[in-house]
């Protein structure tokens, strides 16, 4: 089957159904006035080593209100990306209404706030690696009222469980994440295979 993205209007659903699984950042930000949200989005990934970056694409708008994880991470430039495990899942999934920009989402989940490091936004403290972000630029994609606004930052601090982490590796079956995928489908991370690159002699 050929499918042209302009002629169907569905194809959004194609493409987060075939682009998986996906990491789930789980945002924290804070407004310039100092109004917390929390809000998790799965167009997210690691895209370079040195500087340590990641990339977020957030809809620029919820309807005709303006999204807060991304006002906010314009306004202040910093945010934390909490990861989620399995039994974050429920509170997570609480955090994804449009919520208006005075209700704190971590009290909606029942979720912890821990101060961060180096930027203002708290981190989740139920979370089992907490990335603080400083925001490098946003790139706009798309026009109006479906543009979205692709974050890249740069992690400046992490936390890390040590339960998961013995100082060399990280557990990885032992963080427990999960990825979202088409629908209203999630995966766990739990059936790892290892095969090592090869190398050109």
């Amino acid at each position: 089957m050929k499918i042209d993205p302009k002629s169907n209007d569905r194809f959004v659903n194609i493409l987060k159904s075939v682009v998986i699984p996906r990491p789930i950042a789980f945002v924290s930000s804070q407004s310039g006035d100092g109004l917390l949200n929390l809000a998790p989005f799965s167009f997210f990934n690691a895209v370079s080593y040195e500087p340590p970056t990641i990339v977020i694409s957030i809809a620029r708008f919820a309807g005709d209100k303006p999204k807060d994880t991304l006002k906010n991470i314009e306004e202040t430039g910093q945010f934390v990306v909490n990861m989620v495990s399995r039994h974050l899942a429920e509170a997570m999934n609480k955090t994804a209404a449009e919520f208006p920009e005075e209700v704190n989402e971590f009290e909606v989940a029942g979720l912890t706030t821990v101060s961060s490091e180096l930027v203002a936004p708290p981190r989740v403290l139920e979370s089992p690696v907490n990335l603080e972000c400083q925001l490098k630029q946003v790139v706009t994609i798309g026009e109006g009222k479906k543009a979205y606004g692709l974050v890249v930052a740069e992690v400046v601090y992490c936390h890390i469980k040590e339960d998961v982490f013995d100082g060399h590796r990280v557990d990885m079956q032992g963080l427990g994440l999960i990825g979202r995928l088409g629908g209203h489908s999630y995966c766990e991370v739990d059936n790892l295979f290892e095969m090592q690159a090869p190398v050109y002699k």
